[in-house]
């Protein structure tokens, strides 16, 4: 708690100015009932016109200027809890933005989004409550008892029986309801995992009739969350009536005794009305702490979340001293195995082969075989468990990340587009490019034409992840992104698994214009045949590489794929 409320330093003079003219709207409130008390003794009780216009007038007066410091009070409040909140959800998005593949693995985007969203705004409304409200609470309770003793020592005694057992109580229901709404936001992650994952997924749902079942997962979710939620907020308003009778209670022992001091002499009735508004406002204010403290430990709960996040460790291995950027592109792999975190069996063992700048690396293998494993490694998503990669005879560490990226074109086994128009899909490969450097960019991934087709052309709206287009659209939208960089390097995963023979057969010879080294990921032996050379990948290990023809020779591997897609015929040397 005490990390994420430094967020509010930059805003010290408005939190400040905040907190005054909230002592200010206290003192006023605490002198009402004192000189309401004076207006009855001198006013009222003589019968005095003039002294009750002249503590009426005073009191009027006096809430007027109470209502205006209420304003103010607001105004900073609201102004240091939205900028907070502001550079709250920023340093989270930023912190995000640094998080290494090991650190996204650790959240589900689900809870993420609640971290962003539900969490922090919790406790941005409690920043201001706590310049508003919070704060107020008790420094009324304090007050308002102090007071009471100023003007009757005896009847305020009354307050030391009441307020320390609201006191406990109110101290027990704030220890359980922090960790009861800890609970609650962690099942508000599980039904937004299950609506994220429905809403992204509807179509499949549909086409394998699923509806049923998702709405049981669903409702189990959301029977969690209603469980948790109603439990937690009964528990702690179940404590609202007890605040009251004590309270209550001591009303009625204020008036009671009250009324015999003023037949004994020892007491005015103006003192006695004195006390009752002072129990009052004292009462008022601690029927508020149950939602104070309901309102704290939401925000206990969700700052944690949040903290926990910002607090995430990251280990920058990125040391590279040298400003040094690709300039030819060739790969080699010396000895690299790979695994991923929290796991045992290595995803990558002993990978060694070199491509050189300019030429073509096809990779074959069966799913889980490890081959988007190694396409992770170049542009250093994760870091190699042993051996080294070089680029241009550098190790990859050697590189700057920026400088690293900037020098690969990698497209995704499952392409990924955002909201906004295809032209902005394309160009945000590279920040600066033009719009003629945007078309030659769909032109050579073959797209061009397809766009020229749309009613809007390149200002066609693109739905969320591409929802509007089809996979061979995505997937070659994608690929303009990528090339519109001008890559050194270029990494295919699997990338024109949409994409008919011919169309795929004019994308890889327009990209032979870029002079770039490409990877690419294939199950489809036409695609990988006229490559430099063809690794074929198993379980992690490289059981054959060389030429199309080198392979048909020595690599019974090779030999069954051709197979398997061709007929025997062609399998044979």
């Amino acid at each position: 708690m005490r990390n994420i409320l430094t967020f509010i330093k930059p805003y010290k003079i408005s939190a400040t100015l905040a907190l005054l003219f909230m002592f200010m709207e206290i003192g006023i409130e605490l002198l009402l009932p004192y000189f309401l008390g004076l207006m009855i003794n001198e006013g009222v009780m003589n019968q005095d016109l003039e002294g009750i216009m002249k503590w009426g007038s005073l009191m009027i007066g006096l809430a007027f200027l109470s209502f205006i410091i209420g304003i103010l009070n607001s105004f900073y409040s609201s102004h240091v809890s939205f900028s907070f909140g502001y550079d709250l959800r920023q340093k989270l998005f930023e912190k995000i933005q640094d998080f290494s593949y090991k650190n996204l693995n650790q959240y589900p985007t689900s809870s993420l989004i609640t971290r962003f969203t539900n969490d922090i705004r919790q406790i941005q409304n409690m920043v201001f409550m706590g310049l508003r409200i919070a704060a107020k609470a008790p420094l009324m309770v304090i007050g308002g008892i102090t007071m009471a003793f100023v003007v009757n020592a005896r009847l305020a005694l009354i307050f030391f029986v009441s307020v320390p057992l609201l006191l406990f109580l109110l101290f027990v229901v704030f220890t359980f309801a922090g960790k009861m709404f800890k609970k609650v936001q962690e099942n508000v992650d599980g039904v937004n995992r299950v609506m994220q994952e429905n809403l992204t997924g509807m179509r499949l749902i549909k086409a394998f009739t699923r509806r049923n079942f998702e709405e049981e997962r669903f409702e189990k979710a959301n029977n969690d969350l209603a469980n948790s939620t109603k439990n937690t907020f009964r528990f702690v308003e179940a404590s609202t009536p007890v605040l009251f009778f004590i309270m209550n209670l001591s009303l009625v022992f204020i008036i009671w005794f009250g009324n015999t001091q003023i037949f004994a002499g020892n007491t005015n009735v103006g003192e006695v009305v004195t006390i009752i508004n002072y129990a009052l406002r004292v009462s008022m204010m601690i029927s508020m702490f149950s939602f104070i403290i309901m309102a704290i430990s939401r925000t206990k709960a969700s700052s944690e979340r949040v903290n926990e996040v910002l607090s995430v460790s990251i280990k920058s291995t990125d040391k590279a001293e040298q400003s040094i950027m690709i300039a030819n592109g060739k790969v080699e792999y010396r000895h690299v195995s790979f695994q991923y975190p929290d796991t045992q069996e290595k995803a990558l063992d002993e990978l060694s082969f070199t491509v050189r700048a300019g030429e073509k690396l096809s990779i074959i293998g069966a799913t889980g075989s490890g081959k988007t494993s190694l396409f992770q490694l170049m542009p250093r998503l994760y870091d190699t468990t042993s051996g080294e990669i070089y680029i241009d005879n550098y190790p990859i560490q050697s590189y700057p990340y920026t400088n690293l990226r900037n020098g690969i074109g990698y497209v995704p086994q499952t392409p990924l587009l955002f909201s906004g128009t295809i032209s902005n899909n394309i160009a945000w490969g590279k920040k600066e490019a033009s719009m003629e450097e945007v078309i030659q960019a769909a032109k050579n991934a073959q797209i061009h034409e397809t766009i020229m087709e749309l009613p809007d052309q390149y200002n066609t709206k693109v739905g969320q992840k591409g929802v509007n287009l089809s996979g061979g659209q995505k997937q070659r939208i994608s690929i303009a992104r990528a090339l519109i960089r001008k890559p050194k390097i270029l990494m295919l995963d699997d990338s024109t698994s949409a994409l008919d023979l011919e169309t795929e057969s004019n994308l890889l010879d327009a990209i032979k214009s870029y002079h770039c080294t490409l990877f690419i990921i294939t199950q489809k032996i036409s695609t990988a045949m006229d490559a430099d050379q063809i690794l074929l990948l198993d379980e992690g290990k490289i059981q054959d590489i060389g030429t199309h023809n080198e392979l048909l020779q020595h690599s019974n591997l090779y030999r069954q794929i051709i197979k398997s897609q061709f007929g025997k015929e062609y399998a044979h040397v």
